[in-house]
């Protein structure tokens, strides 16, 4: 059963959230909250898999508690919600430590599969809109990553093989697990073991994460 707490300010928005997962039979919400603070605190109580985290609340938004619910250490994942798909506050909330985002017009049963999906540990944005999200919004990146260039190798990549960072380059450009596959002459079973592994070794949560070190560590410029 994956249990999903909803923090929205609109009390006809979670609503609707809960009418829609409470009618599957392997979804339960545990909670509800009406803004940022009351998000993190009823995460650190009831331990949910999921929250659907809305972006702009009063107080507290759902960036800041999204950055708070994964510096908890927990394996609560955190699902943003947005008006737009390329919408500013979305890159924020993946550099916060969000698994994904959805826009809040999604038919239902992308809200629902992007719930699951965050639920067992992948990640909810498409490698293409990924690299779309990054590029719009690579001038929010920290001046570190788009400061001039360096040639001391930056050490959140210093464990992993040649092989690694050329497929962490290429997972920043986009590339699906299939073409990575395709066009480096590799089994999509060792594409897979090659993805997990950088994940491990980069402490990364997920794949868009590793998207976003990529950018991080100037592996991938923004075009």
């Amino acid at each position: 059963m994956t249990t999903v707490l909803i923090a929205d300010d609109q009390p006809l928005q979670r609503f609707g959230f809960r009418m829609l997962l409470e009618s599957q039979d392997d979804m339960t919400v545990v909670g509800e909250a009406a803004n940022g603070a009351e998000a993190a605190r009823m995460t650190a109580g009831l331990h949910p898999d999921v929250v659907l985290m809305d972006v702009r609340m009063p107080g507290l938004d759902g960036i800041e508690a999204t950055r708070r619910i994964v510096a908890a250490g927990g394996r609560t994942r955190v699902l943003i919600l947005t008006t737009f798909d390329l919408d500013e506050y979305a890159y924020a909330g993946l550099r916060a430590g969000a698994s994904g985002f959805l826009v809040k017009d999604a038919q239902p049963e992308e809200l629902l599969s992007g719930v699951r999906a965050v639920a067992t540990g992948d990640a909810v944005v498409a490698p293409g809109l990924s690299r779309r999200l990054l590029d719009a919004y690579v001038h929010h990146l920290p001046a570190a990553a788009t400061g001039p260039e360096d040639d001391a190798p930056d050490p959140r990549l210093a464990s992993l093989t040649d092989r690694e960072t050329e497929i962490l380059r290429v997972l920043g450009q986009g590339w699906t697990n299939t073409e990575i596959a395709e066009r480096l002459h590799l089994a999509e079973s060792t594409v897979k073991t090659h993805v997990g592994r950088i994940l491990a070794k980069t402490g990364s949560r997920d794949r868009v994460q590793a998207v976003i070190l990529a950018y991080d560590t100037k592996l991938v410029k923004p075009v």
